[in-house]
């Protein structure tokens, strides 16, 4: 049985990709796999669905070549406000210049910034804070007519079209989701889209929403919350408990809360994220000096490996990839500062009673797999191998952050894309599932080629709850041949 052919040493962080015209071509998006990606992020909010589609087909296209699951996380615009086509494509916002905010799609003056929700205009009054471009940009209003809204520019930058608006401390009358973010999920439910981000997400009532409009599918996306805005941080428990995964959206976030606050916000998120047992991404301005430059900054640097060291699952390139002059490189600079930070990675601690607020982890996989851990450590085994059905098995591993390599196998693709979100699991596509000697024969092998293991190496099998007749999960140890 051939093996899969990603020519790398994957990490155990994740890596997510956001694809844009810089990486619009399917040599590109390979390019990208083979650099580290493990999950491709299509923002819904910039490209066309025709753009779109090519883009799914190219990733399922890559994924059938190299043997290589990939998840394919759609980004849903949720409440956000965004500019519309301004007169120029850009413009350079200069100390004291004077823009003016006008209802409608398209700018017909050089400083007129469209927007065609007429909650904004209605809502802004003299005086308020307007933000732009995740931050980047400040106007404060000056005066207001029924359709317009001036403002002066009291922080300079470049703004471009379709960039978000941001009112801090106004609280506008939006549906959680729109018309446009109902037909981008009618057409990811049709392309079998692995995971769907909901933006601004305020209350558990928003994931409800969302995973109402996904219905009864066969194999539904996961539900991705990203948190942005303070009334999520209130209820964030309630919303972990409903969500699939959850975002640390600094972009948006680093606007309606104070940007001194963040970090110590991330953290806290990253940690719920732990104790609810759920996959964490943290997104935005990861290396964002890559979209110009080869190399990173030092800060840059040093927040990917705190991201990574404070629990985050994993990290996210935006403009990196999506416009930026070195897509590549980023990728390849974020694969080697995970592994970096991994190479210096403590063991893991045994959560205590009443660190986990997991109710839907059955006791008995949290005492196998945390065993089954152990059991690696303490008889120096050199790869782990997950057989799991619903991906549980593998997702409860990933929390408690072993060191051993980890494969995961699954009967189901989905299963298996979902894993690219797992910490440290590595899926592997077409093993043999139903022969247990050749399963082992084939992840060895792998494991092998990867250099991670070597004839004479032992190895951890896992069966996830229900894989061998009726038991719960079941662990065994074996010797590389």
């Amino acid at each position: 049985m051939e093996l899969p052919a990603v020519p790398r040493r994957p990490s155990q962080t994740k890596i997510v990709a956001t694809l844009g015209p810089a990486t619009h071509g399917r040599d590109k998006i390979e390019a990208l796999v083979k650099a580290g990606v493990d999950v491709f992020r299509l923002n819904m909010a910039h490209g066309s669905f025709d753009e779109h589609d090519a883009r799914v087909r190219w990733i399922r296209e890559i994924e059938q070549n190299l043997k290589t699951p990939l998840g394919i996380l759609i980004d849903l615009g949720g409440p956000k406000i965004r500019l519309g086509e301004l007169k120029n494509g850009a413009l350079e916002c200069q100390p004291g210049m004077q823009v003016t905010f006008v209802m409608e799609e398209t700018a017909q003056q050089p400083t007129d910034l469209p927007v065609s929700c007429p909650e904004v205009i209605t809502a802004l009054k003299e005086g308020d804070r307007v933000v732009l471009a995740d931050g980047t940009v400040t106007l404060q209003v000056i005066g207001k007519s029924e359709n317009r809204a001036t403002c002066l520019v009291t922080q300079p930058g470049l703004v471009r079209s379709r960039q978000g608006v941001n009112l801090p401390g106004v609280k506008l009358p939006l549906a959680a989701i729109s018309d446009a973010d109902r037909e981008a999920l009618a057409w990811a439910l049709q392309k079998d889209i692995d995971f769907v981000g909901l933006s601004f997400v305020r209350s558990p009532d928003d994931i409800h929403e969302l995973r109402k409009l996904i219905g009864n599918v066969q194999n539904p996306p996961q539900i991705v919350a990203k948190i942005e805005k303070p009334e999520a941080l209130d209820c964030l428990d309630e919303i972990l408990d409903l969500a699939d995964a959850v975002m640390v959206a600094r972009g948006d976030l680093g606007v309606e809360i104070d940007i001194a606050d963040v970090a110590i916000v991330q953290k806290r998120i990253l940690a719920a994220a732990k104790r609810h047992r759920k996959p964490a991404i943290v997104a935005t301005q990861m290396l964002e000096s890559m979209q110009r430059s080869r190399i990173p900054t030092r800060a840059e640097v040093s927040d990917v490996t705190n991201a990574i060291l404070d629990g985050a699952d994993a990290c996210m390139l935006s403009g990196e990839t999506a416009i930026g002059n070195y897509p590549v490189e980023s990728v390849t600079m974020m694969h080697r500062i995970a592994l970096a930070t991994e190479s210096v990675s403590q063991p893991p601690v045994r959560y205590q009673a009443g660190d986990s607020v997991v109710a839907n982890t059955a006791d008995i996989t949290e005492a196998s797999v945390w065993h089954a851990g152990l059991i690696a450590q303490e008889v120096g085994a050199k790869m782990m191998i997950i057989l799991t059905r619903s991906g549980q098995t593998a997702l409860t591993i990933a929390k408690h952050r072993f060191l051993v390599p980890t494969i995961g196998v699954s009967e189901s693709p989905h299963v298996l894309r979902r894993m690219c979100l797992y910490w440290g699991i590595i899926p592997l596509m077409e093993a043999p599932l139903n022969d247990s000697p050749a399963l082992l024969r084939f992840a060895t092998e792998w494991g092998k080629r990867e250099g991670l293991i070597q004839s004479g190496d032992r190895v951890v099998f896992v069966y996830g709850t229900g894989l061998v007749s009726s038991a719960h999960n079941t662990v065994s140890v074996f010797v590389a041949e």
